[in-house]
């Protein structure tokens, strides 16, 4: 790796603008973040507000109209809607809830409408009241992670835009190692994601840039997997900037940019550029691809657990998504599961996946 003892002039240096980009979705991800936050507020807040306040003093009526339904979503997150017609002391009510909570329970839903002793036309259903923590739990747990997105966004953004006046000013540079963690290139530029998480006092602040037409970084050496690479640091900036083989992002005299990359070329780091920037590449492409393939293993072995489960131990033969997995299974993995549900529930319609041409027997 290069000596990073190794100096930039010591003076003050200014380093040329638009060296630090941004991806559009910062841009335009924050006003989406708070929406959704605000959205998320208004649909789940009120109704746990109302069921808090119904807990305190609860009626469980024995009649009452319940008309809707509810409906599982990615096979854990449930929402409920229904409206709800009832009497209590001879004056007729409608009120109408929904909510939504995480379960991994498959069938039916059993519910009743409950009001307040206090106050009759606060109304829910007793599943909303039996969930209530989890749905305060989950309210919350999203409601974090979405406040905790938007911060870091915002955190970004600002240190970047920062940054982005503080090196157009004349200020002391030191040079530091960076990790490129994603790389892409479009007519002939590079677009790099680096992260100061090299140096021994690292930030593991991340950056973005879009080299010159033709430039590459100044890769230095490995780290966990990511080419590392050379950047200034401004005195002032939140953030490094990654520099370029050219070294015309530095603001430098002629002599000085002629020993610095005379410097480079003798520790071997110029002119071995077109050696090291595909080596580079490939390294992003690999390990692109082992967390694909990582990912689409782990997919495949959740949905055989899945599966699995749902032959040996599902409550109902009509679990879904469960027969759909079925349906495309291999044939020979199809009737052996079909063979194991019809032991079960043989007394009974077939699913979807095992039925036979009349749409209820056992194929």
């Amino acid at each position: 790796m290069i000596n990073l003892n190794m100096t930039l002039p010591q003076r003050p240096l200014t380093i040329k603008r638009d060296v630090l980009s941004l991806p559009f979705v910062y841009y335009f991800s924050p006003p989406i973040i708070l929406a959704l936050l605000v959205a998320m507020f208004c649909m789940e807040g009120p109704g746990i507000l109302r069921d808090l306040q119904i807990k305190q003093a609860p009626l469980e009526l024995k009649d009452g109209d319940i008309q809707g339904s509810c409906r599982t979503k990615k096979a854990i997150f449930t929402s409920c809607e229904a409206k709800l017609t009832y009497a209590y002391d001879g004056v007729k009510h409608v009120a109408e809830t929904d909510f939504m909570f995480v379960d991994l329970h498959s069938g039916d839903y059993e519910a009743s409408i409950v009001i307040s002793k206090t106050d009759p036309k606060l109304a829910t259903l007793s599943l909303g009241l039996s969930m209530l923590w989890n749905r305060i739990i989950s309210f919350l747990a999203f409601g974090f992670l979405l406040a905790a997105g938007l911060v870091l966004l915002l955190l970004t953004l600002f240190r970047i835009l920062r940054s982005r006046g503080y090196i157009r000013q004349p200020g002391m540079l030191s040079l530091v190692p960076v990790a490129i963690t994603a790389s892409s290139e479009s007519r002939g530029r590079l677009t790099l994601t680096y992260a100061d998480t090299v140096r021994e006092d690292k930030t593991k602040r991340m950056a973005f840039t879009q080299l010159e037409k033709g430039a590459e970084p100044i890769v230095i050496g490995e780290s966990k997997g990511h080419p590392v690479a050379l950047a200034a640091w401004h005195e002032h900036a939140s953030v490094p900037v990654l520099l370029d083989s050219r070294l015309e992002r530095i603001n430098l005299a002629q002599e000085e940019r002629a020993n610095l990359l005379r410097t480079l070329t003798d520790q071997g780091l110029i002119g071995e550029q077109s050696e090291n920037h595909p080596q580079a590449k490939s390294q992003f492409f690999v390990q692109s691809l082992k967390v694909f393939a990582a990912a689409v293993l782990l997919l495949l072995v959740a949905l055989f657990g899945y599966w699995l489960w749902y032959v040996f131990a599902a409550p109902s033969q009509f679990t879904s998504p469960a027969t759909d997995i079925n349906n495309m299974m291999p044939a020979p993995l199809n009737r052996w599961a079909c063979t194991h549900l019809q032991e079960r529930f043989g007394d009974q319609n077939a699913p979807f996946g095992c039925v036979a041409d009349d749409f209820k027997s056992w194929k």
